[in-house]
């Protein structure tokens, strides 16, 4: 069994990798082919230079996540079948011989290595890929910050939240997957109430919409809505990228509105209604309430499964590990699942992108269809999103439909 394990996760990460390299390949060569020429129904509002540097900048990010996925496939095999597993599991527990804390060791030590291994790819990301192209405004002093920051605030909600699921495992007996199923989702729905007002602010700075006309045009949208918010904020998003977007945060009477500033610099105040009424589309049609349901549903389906597989050995054995544990358990599902899930992605995609026709539907019965295109094109100009995907690769990764079916539709629809 050990060994039919073995090989079934070999030739799983194998496909894995070979799908992303094949899917980015794809991407890359349909993109350039279409390079030099600007879409008919784009022509008029977006410039060959502006199509082309669009090219060049998805090009670019695409062939940095080939590059990931080559590094994240090597760090996986590194720590199964490399050994690099076990010998952090006899590590810790030399380091620490109570196994709840030599758990939390091996735990915080794989979270650390993983990091580490990904920064240099962060790093180019920003300050080669983003700078590059006119796009990153952060500093190296503030990307460390944001990355310390973020150390910081994972320690601190991350390490009791893991030490409370391994000593549930211990302790709960065979039903200890739905005890800490309820532990993770009040912990998931505990972080949506104090993102807004509790971590976001440790990164950006929010202050309350100043412009009266334009507040006054929301507040009209969101009564006719019937959408009930904490506020209107604008966030300092030019302080890192020049990328604009906008987004709802929290829940119930905390639900808060959020315009990056650079989203505001860059529409009308028409065209600013009408990214909020798609936003609004999706609570509208309760794509939000879908979404978590399916998160929860999909998270106790893979906590049922590792207490499935919690005491076989194969199960360890077959992934280059001797030392079983809890938190060697959680390390090893988390690590190989990705490797056979990863070709069922298209499918939450295409989930995603039906809600996006849905919100763009909404959006088109509270204002002008007319005005959210218009949104749309200069979104795409300005954050130099490709106008030609490849449609194999749009059908695997992209939660938002390509730029000129999204347009058709509207079009068709509603204009």
């Amino acid at each position: 069994m050990t060994d039919a394990f073995s090989l079934l996760f070999a030739c799983a990460l194998a496909l894995t990798l070979s799908l992303k390299l094949w899917l980015g390949g794809r991407h890359i060569r349909h993109i350039a082919r279409h390079r030099n020429q600007v879409p008919a129904a784009f022509r008029d509002s977006i410039t060959l230079e502006q199509h082309s540097h669009a090219a060049d900048y998805t090009i670019a990010k695409t062939r940095l996540g080939l590059l990931s996925a080559w590094l994240d496939t090597a760090l996986i095999a590194a720590l199964t079948f490399g050994g690099g597993l076990q010998w952090l599991a006899v590590h810790s527990l030399q380091w620490f011989a109570q196994p709840l804390l030599s758990g939390l060791a091996l735990i915080a030590a794989v979270t650390v290595i993983s990091g580490l291994v990904s920064l240099p790819l962060s790093l180019y990301g920003t300050f080669g890929i983003e700078a590059r192209f006119g796009f990153n405004k952060t500093t190296i002093g503030l990307y460390l910050m944001d990355q310390v920051k973020g150390l910081l605030i994972g320690a601190v909600i991350g390490l009791p939240l893991v030490t409370l699921v391994l000593w549930l495992m211990d302790i709960s007996g065979p039903l200890w997957w739905l005890w800490v199923w309820l532990v993770w989702s009040a912990f998931q729905l505990l972080l949506v109430a104090i993102f807004p007002t509790v971590i976001a602010p440790l990164f950006n700075k929010f202050q309350p919409l100043q412009d009266d006309a334009l507040k006054t045009r929301i507040e009209s949208l969101l009564q006719r809505a019937g959408f009930k918010s904490q506020g209107v904020f604008v966030m300092d998003g030019s302080r890192r990228s020049s990328h604009g977007n906008a987004y709802f945060t929290g829940f119930g009477s905390a639900k808060r509105i959020v315009f990056f500033d650079t989203l505001l610099s860059q529409l009308s105040h028409a065209e600013i209604e009408a990214v909020l009424a798609h936003e609004l589309g999706h609570f509208k049609r309760r794509h939000i309430v879908k979404r978590i349901a399916m998160a929860f549903g999909l998270s106790l389906a893979l906590l049922w499964a590792l207490g499935q597989l919690l005491h076989a050995p194969w199960f360890y054995a077959g992934l280059g590990v001797t030392v079983p544990s809890t938190a060697m358990a959680l390390i090893l599902f988390f690590t190989a699942t990705p490797a056979f899930t990863f070709p069922l992605t298209p499918l939450s995609s295409r989930m995603s992108r039906r809600h996006e026709y849905e919100a763009d539907d909404f959006a088109s019965e509270q204002t002008r269809a007319d005005d959210l295109i218009g949104a749309l094109v200069k979104l795409y100009r300005d954050n130099a999103s490709t106008l030609t995907p490849d449609p194999i690769h749009s059908m695997f990764y992209d939660s938002h439909p390509p730029a000129a079916l999204r347009i058709q539709h509207l079009k068709g629809n509603h204009a």
